[in-house]
């Protein structure tokens, strides 16, 4: 399942997708998880040090790898170089799988030790002083977006992805690649504005959206909640202990996480798994090339100086069953 964690700056979207990764790990589930956040934090989360979590390999950084992997044989993609962030697998075209090894993972992934599992961790990489006034951040997950455009996951494989904050993901057609979006929302005002502008953007797109309640402290917090999320709030989450303990940089082990916030992950996991019965191939291809051939119009036919709706395939609609290129 493709899950993705979204909230503003602030409502603990890094820590609770950091806990949903943990939670998964901690049954032996296969998890890829990515770190989309301008600010990359979710490796510090996950409780490497933070030397080694400014480290890790930044797909931005090798997405002409990812590229030319992705590829494959597709005979309607000219060279790498045409690719762009929302280029549509076809015939020939390599696909990503959750368990496998690839050249993608073995270039950007690293495994986490966590206690209870593992996972592959891959990062964009920060917004450095180098690309001030030069680029967006929006370029930097471009290369998670290819990556999810090629990606094929099963029952019982996690895909789990830290967003930008705020509405930012909607630059692009990322929102639209995830079974589930789980949006973090505090008990205030500012802490749902990021839901209704997330729940009026994906309306038109069948975005599966949820709302986790964080920093909430009684009955006041939860009735605010209610009356302004209604049915879309799915749990809610207290202070917690154990964070506490995480974010000095000293967590215990995972098993001693508070049982009310061990429930609020299982309903989280129960949530993603129902949505795979779900799942729309056709739907999510249409989508796919819907905003390729949008971004191919506005500005990437210019850019690469080719006519990217050519890339289109037609007969193509990415699945579980497609057989991907060796």
């Amino acid at each position: 399942m493709k899950i993705a964690f979204v909230g503003k700056g602030g409502s603990g979207k890094t820590t609770l997708s950091s806990l949903f990764i943990r939670h998964l790990a901690a049954t032996a589930a296969p998890v890829v998880a990515v770190d989309a956040d301008i600010n990359q934090h979710l490796g510090a989360a996950l409780g490497l040090d933070e030397a080694v979590a400014a480290g890790l390999p930044a797909m931005g950084e090798r997405l002409g790898l990812i590229k030319d992997y992705l590829r494959g044989s597709n005979p309607r993609i000219a060279s790498a170089d045409t690719m762009i962030k929302t280029t549509p697998p076809g015939e020939g075209s390599r696909l990503l799988r959750v368990r496998e090894s690839n050249p993608v993972y073995e270039a950007c992934a690293r495994t986490v030790e966590l206690d209870g599992g593992d996972v592959r961790l891959m990062v964009t990489g920060p917004f450095t002083d180098a690309d001030l006034g030069v680029a967006c951040y929006h370029s930097k997950t471009g290369a998670v977006e290819l990556c999810l455009n090629h990606l094929v996951d099963g029952p019982g494989e996690y895909v789990v992805v830290d967003m930008t904050a705020g509405s930012d993901s909607f630059a692009s057609g990322m929102f639209t690649r995830f079974d589930i979006t789980f949006l973090v929302a505090e008990p205030t005002r500012k802490g749902i504005s990021v839901y209704r502008q997330y729940k009026e953007y994906a309306r038109d797109f069948g975005v599966a959206l949820k709302v986790v309640g964080n920093k909430v402290q009684g009955q006041d917090d939860l009735d605010f909640l209610r009356a302004e999320v209604g049915e879309d709030l799915l749990v809610t989450v207290g202070h917690s202990n154990w964070v506490r303990a995480m974010e000095k940089g000293h967590p215990p082990r995972f098993e001693r996480l508070e049982d009310a916030n061990h429930r609020a992950l299982r309903t989280l996991r129960s949530a993603a798994d129902a949505t795979y019965e779900l799942r729309d191939w056709e739907s999510y291809t249409r989508q796919m090339v819907h905003f390729h051939l949008k971004n191919a119009g506005s500005w990437g036919n210019e850019r690469t100086g080719t006519d990217l709706a050519a890339q289109v395939d037609p007969g193509f609609v990415l699945s579980e069953g497609v057989v991907a290129t060796a």
